[in-house]
């Protein structure tokens, strides 16, 4: 597998060693030692998968005081995904990163614990499957409106459809207090 900076501390897109013939294809999705020696030491508690169509655009999302780490994939379609480092005492507070993932291009990204998260479909349809370092917890969960200018993400799609909560998401600017004191 090959490990790809981000630019953002802790954060990586791995490239897995896929084997094909004319069968189809193999590969490890996961394997916690070799996950392990990329710097992913937290364990993985739960699994998730949605399936969104066309123009979706989830997020930007996190948990306030138990913070997730995900390593994300899509094993269906293409997605532009995106992270945000929302950790105070980090280098890269505030910047973000984003990676197309496909069931093409096997990449999975490494969010660690304290990012902001959130993925766009582009193709018909998208199955996005996701590891997370802890439990989701609905009464933890935050957010920031994926539109905000001064986070600076360039957006591949011009009209996302976008549920109601995400709709109204805060700004950066308006909760960076909160984030930097700590939400408790």
């Amino acid at each position: 597998m090959k490990i790809i900076e981000t630019g953002l501390k802790d954060a990586i897109v791995i490239e897995p060693r896929v084997f094909k013939d004319e069968r189809g294809y193999f590969f490890e999705l996961y394997q916690q030692k070799r996950y392990e020696d990329a710097g992913i030491k937290l364990p993985f508690v739960q699994d998730n998968r949605s399936r969104s169509t066309k123009n979706v655009l989830r997020g930007l999302h996190f948990q306030k005081n138990k913070p997730q780490g995900k390593l994300v994939t899509v094993t269906e379609g293409e997605v532009f995904d995106v992270a945000v480092d929302l950790r105070p005492d980090s280098p890269t507070f505030g910047k973000h990163h984003s990676v197309i993932l496909s069931g093409e291009n096997f990449l999975e990204f490494y969010i660690p614990p304290g990012f902001a998260h959130g993925f766009c479909v582009l193709s018909e349809v998208a199955c996005f499957q996701y590891k997370c370092t802890d439990y989701y917890d609905p009464t933890d969960e935050g957010g920031l409106i994926w539109s905000d200018s001064e986070l600076g993400i360039e957006w591949p799609i011009n009209s996302p459809v976008v549920s109601g909560k995400d709709q109204v998401l805060p700004l950066f600017d308006q909760i960076k207090e909160n984030i930097i004191k700590g939400w408790k």
